[in-house]
């Protein structure tokens, strides 16, 4: 069996210091701690469909503006 649903990309902003200097990074997630490139978001958007077989286990994403044109 095939699990489908659409999931929004959430943008998350990091901070961290070391030896007094502060660095800030920011990267997207999917729900299930899915982690995206920047990339991917910047080319595709934020909406993807995300597909769980539970037969074999296996998790696909695929971007949703690619899949519906």
């Amino acid at each position: 069996m095939v699990r489908v649903r659409e999931v929004h990309a959430k943008k998350i902003i990091g901070r961290k210091v070391v030896k007094d200097k502060e660095y800030k990074y920011e990267y997207y997630a999917l729900p299930l701690n899915l982690y995206l490139p920047k990339s991917m978001v910047e080319k595709w958007g934020t909406t993807y469909i995300v597909e769980l077989n539970e037969e074999t286990g296996t998790i696909t994403i695929k971007p949703k503006t690619a899949t519906h044109q």
